[in-house]
């Protein structure tokens, strides 16, 4: 449950993000789902604040987690820390071993094979464009493998009746290939090609604390149109490497940017946000 700082003493849980990164609804869902209070502060990607720079030195990135007085950063490892932190409220991860290392290693996949072929996507354009989205249908294949006859079969959502940590991740980003779709032109997500993974989505959108918690459609599809078109002139002037760097990020990794406005000066612009 989100609520607002009152200036005074300072609150167990605040939470550090930005409106269109993934990375932070992922955080923000998983609160709600535990139920948990947090105070959540707005960042300027384009002006970090002076806190989130001194909570997160290393990445300098949303989003962080501040439990305590004491900062988190990264969403995976966050949602992870609320799960040890808070295991009697709504486990994200399932009890069996064998089945959290699995739920672990998806997530691994959705971050380091599904997201840089869906950013590969958004910031390319023509036989290049051609070859990400075959990446990215070659790993939605994968998914659909694995709800149809691997370790997922049957199951409603990937952490079985409920949504658990697998479909936070999956899920936060997953929104964005339906806007990507619109913005690019590109089919991304067919439902007669994937039926099983497309279910799951539609269901998985229609949980209530997902609501509460991702963008207006209207809303990403203006930043998308913006953002698609920073990242095409930054190809241009820099050339095919500033684009992929941008590109390669996790799952919608490109919509953590700074907002943009107009064609920046250099590739540092566009620098994600885990």
């Amino acid at each position: 449950m989100e609520k607002q700082e009152n200036g005074g003493e300072a609150p167990e849980l605040k939470l550090f993000g930005s409106w269109a990164s993934s990375y932070t609804h992922r955080v923000q869902l998983a609160l709600r789902l535990k139920a948990l209070e947090f105070v959540y502060a707005e960042e300027d990607l384009g002006n970090k604040s002076e806190a989130l720079l001194r909570l997160n030195p290393v990445h300098k990135k949303v989003p962080v987690l501040v439990h305590r007085g004491r900062p988190l950063a990264e969403s995976v490892i966050i949602l992870q820390y609320l799960d040890d932190a808070w295991p009697e409220s709504r486990p994200l991860l399932p009890s069996d071993p064998f089945d959290r290392a699995l739920a672990r290693f998806w997530c691994h996949f959705a971050d380091d094979k599904l997201g840089p072929a869906v950013g590969a996507v958004f910031a390319s354009t023509g036989k290049e464009q051609e070859a990400a989205v075959q990446q990215v249908h070659d790993n939605l294949a994968l998914l659909e493998a694995e709800l149809r006859e691997g370790a997922f079969k049957g199951r409603r959502f990937f952490g079985g009746d409920q949504v658990g940590l697998l479909d936070v991740v999956l899920g936060c980003g997953s929104y964005w290939l339906a806007v990507f779709e619109e913005v690019t032109g590109v089919r991304l997500v067919d439902a007669d090609a994937f039926p099983l993974f497309h279910a799951w989505l539609r269901d998985f959108e229609a949980q209530e604390e997902v609501k509460e918690t991702i963008p207006s459609v209207d809303r990403l599809l203006e930043y998308a149109r913006g953002l698609r078109q920073m990242l095409l002139a930054l190809a241009a002037g820099a050339g095919a490497g500033a684009a992929a760097a941008a590109g390669s990020s996790p799952v919608t990794a490109a919509v953590d940017a700074p907002a943009p406005a107009a064609p920046p000066a250099a590739p540092q612009a566009a620098a994600v946000d885990i």
